[in-house]
């Protein structure tokens, strides 16, 4: 086998952790495989584990501190490269970023800042009240 045909033959069978790594989801293959068995990646709909092998075209979910992404899986590498490079091994749903730019946009306003320890005074409920129902 030569160089060239190892290389080759690695993509074809790839850890699901180092994969997340690659396309830069998680820092570091720990964090990713931590990740993995703490339930906050979902291939396919179900828990998996860190050696589980993607392939082209599998769906995923991957939840990043406040933020859960919806992608399927367009290339596979086990090099870290470039973000942009990175970006290009994956696609993201139109829903998922939808909801992720709402959720960032609720944070931005101070939503998270509203719940505290304890129970919420008259002001926090009234504001809690107002996020839940934007219509009213």
């Amino acid at each position: 086998m030569t160089k060239q045909d190892t290389a080759h033959h690695s993509l074809e069978r790839i850890r699901l952790d180092k994969w997340l790594w690659a396309v830069r989801l998680y820092k570091t293959r720990a964090l990713a495989k931590t990740a993995i068995e703490s339930g906050k990646v979902h291939y396919q709909g179900e828990r998996c584990k860190a050696s589980k092998e993607p392939r082209i075209g599998d769906e995923l979910r991957v939840r990043t501190g406040f933020d859960e992404r919806q992608i399927i899986i367009r290339a596979l590498s086990d090099v870290r490269r470039s973000a942009t490079e990175a970006q290009k091994l994956y696609q993201e749903t139109p829903e998922s970023c939808v909801r992720r730019e709402q959720a960032a946009a609720q944070r931005k306003a101070g939503a998270l800042g509203l719940i505290t320890e304890g129970r919420p005074n008259k002001k926090q409920r009234r504001d809690l009240y107002r996020l839940q129902h934007p219509q009213d």
